[in-house]
């Protein structure tokens, strides 16, 4: 029978801004799943053109994700230091580390946003480091949206259920990507998938979708008898024929590299998992001197840039899960039906 979400598998294809546009999104929800639109690096022309791709190319629901994080305040000083930080490897390419450009946005839901979005009733939204404004999300919700967000610990599972929030998405610690933290950033008091799920289930009315580490149909099964209405899948999607990964970030997917992932804070100001490259080890992947999410990513840029031309992946954000073993270069149709095990 179908999802309360609409779809007619129990999965979610994860967000992942970078790695995909509105035709991964397509293919999955054409499959019977729930695919997913990052909108947090779109600017208003770009997202309405996704959207109008989505609707055009489903009837099935899909999910707009978002991010809610609180917009940083430059710091001049620390964006100093990190650039100081950085400078030997400017030296190194032979780049200028004062022609750094502007940072990749990275937008909060917000009121232009939401203008933007009304116009297209999406059935389904979810927020990431926590939800907007109470304004904001009464809005989504009068659209008919359902409303999905992240958790990272039972105590955020508990402050989204109070605020109205459909289903929680249980995101464990094997998770690529960035995490959703949003009440402590204490990475100790963070579980693994098969740890906080359960613990969500027992606890909440709501559903509860589980997300991280699971790359193959025993997984989904795994989780969906633990309790979770349907699973989030993101890693084992990188390498989809529809998904826009650079090559790359491919390669690192396709190599032993991809055995070897960490938290790190190092290409966004964000705490995400990803591939360790040279840049983690050497730096190590949390450094006390990146600015806050999004700010880091300008330093970082001239020199990922410079290195992907090269066919490096030195410097560049990796993301993977902790189990990238589903990674498939398949289409994502065939890959949603497998998850499922149909």
């Amino acid at each position: 029978m179908p999802h309360p979400l609409g779809m007619d598998l129990p999965l979610i294809q994860a967000p992942m801004a970078g790695a995909q546009g509105s035709a991964l999104a397509l293919a999955v929800s054409n499959a019977g799943g729930l695919g997913s639109l990052p909108c947090a690096m779109l600017p208003a022309d770009a997202l309405r053109s996704e959207l109008e791709a989505l609707q055009a190319g489903t009837t099935r629901p899909f999910n707009l994700n978002f991010f809610c994080h609180p917009p940083p305040t430059p710091d001049q000083a620390r964006e100093r230091a990190w650039r100081d930080a950085l400078a030997p490897y400017y030296r190194e390419a032979g780049l200028d580390p004062e022609a750094v450009p502007a940072a990749v946005s990275r937008v909060p839901f917000d009121a232009r946003t939401a203008h933007v979005v009304e116009a297209y009733r999406p059935r389904v939204a979810s927020f990431h480091f926590g939800l907007p404004a109470p304004d904001l999300l009464a809005q989504v919700k009068a659209w008919g949206a359902k409303v999905l967000a992240s958790a990272t610990t039972l105590a955020e599972a508990r402050w989204l259920e109070a605020r109205g929030v459909d289903a929680v998405i249980a995101q464990g610690l094997e998770a690529g990507g960035h995490r959703g933290h949003f009440l402590s950033d204490d990475l100790t008091r963070q579980a693994g998938t098969f740890a906080l799920l359960p613990q969500l289930v027992r606890a909440l009315r709501i559903p509860v979708i589980a997300a991280g580490g699971i790359a193959d149909a025993r997984g989904v099964a795994a989780a969906l008898a633990l309790g979770a209405s349907a699973v989030q899948i993101g890693t084992s999607y990188l390498l989809c024929d529809e998904a826009t990964t650079h090559a790359v970030h491919r390669a690192a997917l396709r190599s032993d590299a991809a055995t070897h992932t960490a938290l790190t804070n190092l290409f966004s100001g964000g705490i995400a998992r990803g591939i360790v490259n040279r840049l983690m080890r050497e730096l190590g992947p949390i450094h006390p001197l990146a600015p806050p999410v999004p700010l880091a990513a300008a330093a970082i840029a001239p020199l990922r840039a410079h290195a992907e031309r090269a066919g490096r992946g030195d410097f560049s954000p990796l993301w993977a899960g902790q189990n990238t073993s589903g990674c498939r270069a398949i289409g994502a149709a065939a890959l949603t039906r497998e998850l499922a095990g149909t």
